[in-house]
């Protein structure tokens, strides 16, 4: 056991000498690392953010207005069922004021009628990076373009600033700057009604956002956000993660444009029962 312990230790120190070695290739113009290219987690963000055990899946039964939650009836068995995670919560915990905490609660208890991913809302920041869907970064000399495969969400990232978000949205106003070889991007104008993950972690619309990108090797990125909120959370809190290169020689963003895949979920009760004339 303890050889074992002292070989995953030295394993980690080498990987962690390494990625501090690495000098990525220059992008556009020279002067920052190149981040372009088709990236995608591998772990279970989306899920929950949290330390977390695995969870059965979601009972459903057939309700007036289409499905509706309820206990043990169309059981799913292990199929939408929760798969374990370590977390990517940096601190542990997610610091939640105590009302916020019991509206995440009550959130996670009625996730199938409430989560916006369930009725194709864009996904918001930061949870379009680990939604697991690969998105595509195009970088130029001077700008950064993200496109994202779920929903067909996009994001400009102004390297200039053009001052205060005209108007809240989904994907909010990305400004970004560069610490080195960090891409660093501040994202404000969320309009808080996207969630953090599919366990009814939540936030306000005075989230403000601080992306970091970082490569740490030819094929993977450093991926952190810190969620300030001081409506929701008693202290900033950051998440992390790598971001992995998809390296597949066809590898490309596909359509995933899910509207008319919740048409029924959302209007289908005006099909079965029209308003009468």
């Amino acid at each position: 056991m303890r050889q074992t312990i002292v070989f995953v230790f030295t394993v980690l120190l080498s990987t962690a000498v390494l990625a501090a070695d690495y000098v990525a290739p220059r992008g556009p113009g020279g002067g920052h690392p190149d981040l372009n290219g088709i990236w995608q987690v591998l772990n279970t963000a989306n899920f929950d953010l949290e330390l977390h055990l695995a969870r059965p899946a979601m009972s459903l039964q057939e309700g007036p207005h289409g499905v509706l939650p309820a206990a043990a009836v169309l059981p799913f068995g292990a199929v939408g069922s929760v798969p374990p995670g370590m977390g990517v919560v940096t601190s542990g915990k997610i610091p939640y004021t105590p009302e916020a905490l019991t509206q995440k609660e009550d959130n996670q208890e009625n996730w199938l009628t409430r989560d916006p991913e369930v009725k194709c809302y864009l996904p918001g920041v930061p949870r379009a990076t680990y939604i697991p869907q690969p998105f595509q970064i195009f970088q130029g000399e001077s700008s950064i373009f993200i496109a994202y495969q779920y929903a067909g969400a996009v994001r400009d990232i102004y390297m200039e600033d053009p001052g205060e978000a005209q108007i809240d949205s989904w994907m909010g106003q990305s400004v970004g700057h560069w610490e080195g070889d960090t891409l660093v991007v501040e994202v404000t104008g969320l309009n808080g009604q996207a969630w953090l993950d599919r366990s009814g972690n939540h936030s306000s619309w005075k989230t403000k956002v601080t992306e970091r990108y970082t490569p740490m090797s030819a094929n993977h990125l450093h991926y952190e956000a810190t969620i300030e909120d001081p409506e929701t959370f008693t202290e900033p809190w950051t998440i992390s993660m790598p971001l992995y290169r998809r390296v597949e020689a066809n590898a490309q963003l596909m359509d995933f444009k899910c509207v008319e895949f919740v048409e029924e979920l959302l209007y289908g009760e005006w099909r079965r029962e029209p308003l009468p004339r």
